[in-house]
């Protein structure tokens, strides 16, 4: 560190791998620094078995520190295969590369790399509190773990915050070594419980039983010692063990905690490993985390004039990396909370599905680590040769869909009092010829007052009915084989807006705005939007009216497929969502009395839609707000509209609230839609930053949607999903080029780069 006065003194709180390795790193960049590592245990005591570290992680430790690096090549034990058992079934895929050793030896080749570095070790020595420390050391760094002390007297400045998931698990170890990373299910009279295992040495291996809280209970397990524990699990999971004994290690069953802190430093104190951030096992190393947060405080330490910028630095580079690695662990450990709603899925589904949970892991990197693996997966799904899984055909009630692909409603805020003009025309048609198989309508309001905007499309005037029937016919006779549908809704709580490149959300200018109406009369921008007016019933009887008039429309413009719009605060999902419905009449209070009027208008536009065409529903899965819609509840409003008639639930989640808070992230949304298709057995589109045609093929096969719908990869490119059958070379029926596009169907040639150079010097 540029400035930094000789003999920096350092304290370490914690004898983990993190700070052991942060520790020796500080001490081998310079020597005269003083650092002190303080751990409560003995040398030899440690928890848990064995390690997995990454080739990326291995690779920082080689630049780092070659000598560690060379000890732990001499430990390692490396294997590729993942096996998934599943109904006795095992499947097996390659090429995935792993390497792990016992955590006592890496503890130990740390210890004797931090001795032979001159770091003072102090075990059985609990440490001083960090503040004790800081006033004599210039840097503390606390790597003490999930229960970190430091992070609890200090609170006030790290701000964490700490879930407790549903599941519980219990380390323990096998005298023998399992030849790749086994998932073993056991599906028992108490309900389902998981194995994972993996080798760590030549002659042992790594096993965690896990389960939901309610089978532990029910199994008796919460009553169970250590002994008792580990007999039980040898019992069950016998298959897996061949008949051998387990052991454990002051082993307990322990519910795992998700640790994340809105600050990591305080003064010249930071936080490591767990005691910053906790990751699921089941996506990794909680030891991986640490030794690269280890090796990034130090690099930043080492690069930066000062302590505050290095450790500001330090949180910067790697609170990005932990997020994502956050989002895929909170994905993979809500899988196996679900895991009773995938077992009964087929074997290669529920195989592909478990190595995908993450979203981290896709078809296509799953397809080059093991081609044969993913072909029989394919296979399983019904793909026909070469036909990647986006562009096998789906069929609801009488109508065929050539592909999975949906361009996504999106309001486009461009119509005349209404009506859809020109602008419509190329947008929709632009999208149809691009190849999906399913291109939706916008939000079209069914009401005048229904509109979220001036500039919102309607369907309730003959003007209108026939701009929409001239843009179907578009579809239908300039694409043949896509299919067009209409979203009809109603705006509530959140009409009479601006544009929303003019004010997003933001009441029209004085004079222009019309009377707002909602289940309850609460506005969506307090202080801000208008109060709507509480719907009587002969208000509800008109607007559903209004809705079953649009309907009779929509068929007649020739729409192939209806959906319902009750997601995203309008006024259906107004009623659904308990922070936006406070009534307490027959339409308010418990969920079934929520539902009764989104279901009443459903009715009366089933009945008026042809039989033969296909309708859907949009809800909002988490209004991603306490106290709001929560994933269970979704899951009953889903049954109550499919039990209604609805052909397929469309997924999306928020915007009921303004002051929701979103999880985003790569496919943040699918995990709504594959809890609600996998206990409901209903199709399901799912929504939510897809953004690839690999995420649409992984949803795909892994059973979590039946359709999926983009919308800003359609803004992006009106011809998606033709580029994704290019990039596949996929030149099948489920995506046909339109004739006068053909020549199109190649990319055009660039000019060449990597041609000979001309001769400008003599030899």
């Amino acid at each position: 560190m540029a400035g930094e006065v000789a003999g920096m003194r350092v304290a370490v709180i914690g004898g983990g791998p993190g700070g052991l390795y942060a520790a020796a790193l500080l001490k081998r960049l310079d020597p005269t620094r003083s650092v002190t590592v303080w751990e409560r245990n003995a040398p030899d005591d440690t928890f848990g078995f064995g390690v997995v570290l990454s080739d990326e992680t291995l690779g920082g430790i080689q630049h780092a520190d070659p000598v560690v690096y060379a000890a732990l090549q001499k430990e390692f034990v490396r294997w590729d295969d993942i096996d998934v058992v599943h109904r006795g079934t095992t499947l097996t895929s390659g090429g995935h590369g792993f390497s792990a050793l016992g955590r006592r030896r890496l503890l130990e080749i740390l210890h004797e790399r931090c001795r032979s570095l001159g770091v003072d070790l102090r075990f059985r020595n609990e440490a001083p509190p960090a503040a004790e420390l800081a006033l004599e050391h210039d840097l503390v760094i606390a790597a003490d773990g999930v229960h970190s002390a430091t992070r609890t007297a200090h609170a006030d400045v790290f701000a964490p915050r700490l879930t407790t998931h549903r599941c519980r698990y219990i380390w323990l170890s096998a005298d023998f070594a399992f030849d790749a990373f086994r998932f073993e299910i056991a599906e028992t009279e108490h309900g389902v419980m998981q194995l994972h295992g993996y080798p760590y040495a030549a002659d042992a291996s790594t096993v965690i039983v896990e389960m939901r809280e309610e089978v532990w209970r029910a199994a008796g397990l919460d009553t169970c010692d250590e002994q008792e524990s580990t007999e039980r699990c040898a019992k069950i999971f016998a298959d897996a063990l061949g008949g051998r004994a387990l052991r454990g290690n002051n082993s307990t069953w322990t519910a795992f905690r998700t640790v994340v802190n809105d600050r990591w430093s305080h003064g010249s104190t930071v936080l490591i490993g767990d005691a910053a951030h906790t990751a699921h096992f089941s996506i990794g190393s909680g030891t991986k985390l640490a030794v690269e947060d280890a090796l990034a405080l130090v690099a930043c330490i080492e690069e930066q004039p000062d302590l505050p910028t290095a450790l500001a630095a330090y949180e910067s580079e790697r609170r990005p990396v932990v997020a994502s690695t956050q989002r895929a662990a909170q994905a993979s450990l809500e899988w196996f909370e679900q895991l009773e709603t995938y077992v009964g899925q087929p074997p290669r589904q529920f195989a592909f599905n478990l190595l995908t949970r993450s979203r981290r892991v896709t078809h296509d990197n799953l397809r080059l680590r093991d081609p044969a693996f993913t072909d029989a997966v394919e296979r399983a799904f019904g793909c026909e040769q070469d036909t990647p899984p986006m562009f096998t055909p789906f069929r609801l009630r009488r109508l065929t869909l050539r592909n999975r692909v949906v361009v996504s409603p999106m309001d486009m805020y461009s119509a005349t009092h209404g009506v859809p003009g020109d602008f419509h025309l190329v947008h929709l048609g632009a999208r149809a010829l691009g190849g999906a198989g399913l291109v939706m309508t916008e939000m079209v309001c069914v009401s005048p007052e229904g509109r979220i905007t001036p500039g919102c499309a309607g369907l309730y005037t003959p003007e209108q009915a026939t701009a929409w029937r001239r843009i179907a016919d578009f579809v239908h006779t300039q694409s043949p084989g896509t299919a067009i549908g209409v979203q009809l809704g109603h705006s509530g709580r959140k009409g009479s807006t601006r544009l929303m490149w003019e004010g997003m959300d933001q009441p029209l200018p004085d004079g222009e705005n019309w009377p707002l109406s909602a289940a309850s009369p609460l506005p969506y921008l307090r202080g801000v939007s208008q109060t709507p007016h509480q719907l009587d019933r002969t208000g509800l009887i008109d607007i559903r009216e209004q809705f079953a008039a649009a309907a009779w429309r929509a068929a007649r413009c020739g729409f192939d497929l209806l959906e319902l719009h009750c997601a995203h605060g309008y006024l259906l999902s107004g009623f659904l969502s308990p922070l936006t419905n406070q009534r307490t009449d027959g339409y308010g209070g418990s969920l079934a009395a929520r539902l009764r009027f989104p279901l009443e208008v459903f009715d009366a536009v089933r009945g008026i839609w042809p039989d033969d065409r296909p309708m859907t529903v949009r809800i909002s899965a988490t209004d991603w707000a306490d106290g709001g819609t929560t994933a269970e509840e979704a899951v009953e409003i889903a049954r109550a509209f499919a039990d209604h008639g609805a052909d397929a639930i469309d997924v999306s989640t928020g915007q009921v609230v303004a002051d929701e808070q979103p999880a985003y992230g790569r496919s943040y949304q699918t995990p709504y839609a594959d809890r609600i298709r996998n206990e409901l057995g209903i199709p399901v589109i799912a929504v939510g930053a897809i953004s690839s045609w690999d995420d649409v093929n992984s949803l795909l096969l892994a059973g979590r949607s039946d359709l999926c719908a983009l919308a800003r990869p359609h803004l992006h490119d009106p011809n998606w999903t033709l580029h994704a059958a290019a990039d596949q070379e996929y030149k099948g029926p489920g995506a046909p080029w339109p004739l006068p596009y053909q020549a199109g169907s190649r990319r055009p040639q660039t000019g060449r780069t990597d041609g000979p150079k001309p001769r400008l010097t003599l030899a």
